[in-house]
This record gives structure tokens, sequence and C-alpha cells, in this order.
């Protein structure tokens, strides 16, 4: 019988790629989002087929799926700080209520659940690189916070029905993650750096830029995820690529790879943001025989091909999210 899968937050960035991996794999795929950050586009390639269907709904309501369930993918959650700034309650209810309702229906339907985790639970991390062992350094009040206790509360109640219920569930930490369907304004290093090259305009650095981050192609995290998901192991697995890197001298690789001659400008660094960012990747590769193939000179020359396919429009235009129709009072 075909497995049937309910991935959340399927129009975004990363549960664009899963569910092309899912369909691929040959899984009936059964998509949600309430396309508050996602976008119809990433996934309308996917409509016509047979064993996909869509659900526009916010699992921070009830969440019904009719008949059998056998896995779900929790990736329903603002990701970048420009989206949980402008929605912060709306990111801590996903991360509670969505969460709750989501292994209520898991536990309802007998189904392995995996939550997205972040790094950001590992806040401004006092211990590098990272390993799950690690409990993080995270400012409960600061502007992050509501990001960051999201993604550590989803952790501890996923756990509890672990323990409690003995639903099967798995953790996935998932570090910094780039390539096609990134949004371009969403203000995240990656597509903030290359959307600047190709305008024109200066790329901007917060902080010094001798802040680290190690970025992971899509291709690579996708990997990850659907190696965790089907293991028999339940504690929280880091998934990303360790190669760190300067956001300075990031900068300069962009400024190559785009064959552009901005300057850089630089700016004060926001509050709570991490100054290094590294996956300590052993579990994954003892657990799952897994570790990133796709080198960053090609993971980014993919990626900017994508953004140079974007027309003129998306190109200068601003975000268009009008988040606050959606906040729930």
């Amino acid at each position: 019988m075909q497995k049937r899968i309910l991935i959340t937050g399927a129009a975004g960035f990363l549960g664009s790629h899963l569910c092309d991996k899912f369909i691929d794999e040959g899984y009936h795929v059964i998509a949600m989002d309430n396309l508050i950050t996602g976008d119809l586009k990433n996934i309308e390639h996917l409509f016509k087929l047979e064993n996909f269907e869509f659900y526009h709904h916010d699992v921070t309501k009830f969440v019904h799926v009719a008949g059998q369930l056998d896995y779900i993918l929790h990736f329903a959650s603002p990701a970048s700080p420009i989206d949980y700034l402008k929605i912060p309650i709306q990111t801590l209810k996903v991360g509670s209520l969505g969460t709750h309702n989501l292994l209520g229906l898991a536990k309802e339907k007998n189904a392995r659940i995996l939550i997205a985790s972040t790094s950001e639970i590992y806040g401004d991390p006092l211990v590098h690189p990272q390993t799950e062992a690690y409990f993080g350094n995270v400012n409960t009040i600061g502007p992050r916070g509501v990001y960051d206790e999201a993604k550590r509360f989803q952790e501890s109640i996923t756990m509890a029905y672990h323990r409690f219920h003995g639903l099967e569930t798995r953790i996935v930490r998932i570090f910094n993650t780039y390539g096609p369907r990134m949004r371009l304004n969403d203000g995240r290093v990656i597509p903030a750096f290359i959307g600047q090259a190709l305008r024109g305009e200066d790329l901007t650095i917060f902080g010094d830029g001798l802040q680290t981050r190690s970025f992971c192609y899509v291709s690579d995290q996708v990997d990850g995820i659907y190696k965790l998901l089907l293991s028999d192991y339940s504690l929280p697995v880091n998934i990303g690529n360790p190669h760190e890197i300067t956001i300075k001298d990031f900068a300069e690789e962009i400024i190559a790879l785009t064959n552009t001659e901005q300057k850089v400008v630089y700016k004060e660094l926001p509050q709570d943001d991490p100054l290094q960012r590294q996956p300590d990747i052993s579990l994954a590769k003892e657990l799952l025989g897994w570790e990133p193939k796709v080198d960053r000179s090609e993971g980014m020359k993919s990626t900017l091909d994508y953004f140079k396919s974007l027309s003129e429009e998306e190109l200068f235009k601003k975000d268009h999210k009008d988040f606050k129709k959606h906040i729930l009072k």
C-alpha cells in the first residue's frame, strides 16, 4: 500500500523540496500551508499529480486529515528574522499550538512525526562547534526569543509525547540551508547578498563580518531529513554543513561569483545575533551514514542561476507579504 505523508509548511523553501523528494520516492503527499511566508509557485508543478494534494490551512487551528497517515513532517514556521520579528505571536503559536495539534494527529493516526527544529536553539553558542548535547545560550526575552523558544518548546513537547505516549518521533536540528526557491527578500544572508549584488547595491554586513556561518545545500539537507525520518533514533540530530566561513569572506565570494564591483558596508549587529554557527555532524555520520556532498561553489552557482531567472519586477520589489491579516488576535 502506498505510504501517505503530511508535510506542513509545504509551500515554503525547504517544505517544497521535501514534497519533491517524497513524490520521487513514491509517497502520496498531503501538503499543508497557510501561505503566510510560503508561495504556491514553489509547488504548482505538483498540482497535476494524482499522488499530491494541497490544503490551505493554519496548523495552529485543529488539523484533520482523512484516512490513513503514515508520516508527518512539521515544517510550518517562519524561519527568517524578517518574518518572525514581524509576526512574533504567530511564530510562537505555530511552534506551540501547531506542534501540539500535529502531535495529537500523529497519536490519533499512529503515524511517525518528524519535527523541524533549528540551530537557533543553541542561541549565541558558547560551545563550538555545536553538538546535540549542548543546551544552548538563548535570551528568552530578546527579539529573537520568539523563534528560539518556540523551537525549544517544540522539542520539549515532542519528547514528552514520545516518552508519555510512546509516539514515534524524530527531531532534526537544521543549520543554515540554501538553494533555489529561497525568498529573495527574506533577510537571510545568501538571498540578501545575491539580491543586493544583482540589483547593483552595496552588500550589507551586520557587525564586523567576523561572525561565522555554515551553509548546507538544500538537496543535502533534504537527504539528511529523509534518512532521519526512516531511522530508529528519537533524540535531536544536527543536519548541516560543517564547513565554516566568515560573513566577510562570504560577501567577497558573492561579489566574485556575480562578477560585480559592489562595496561592502557595515551596520550595527542585531541583538543576540549568533557570532558562531557550525554543526558537529558526528552523530549524523554515525547514525545515518549522512554527510553533505554538494560543495559550496557548486551549490551557489545553482542558487545564483535561480535568482537570475527571476523577473526584474521580482528582483526589485520589496517583500510583498501582508502579515497583519494573518495574525490571530
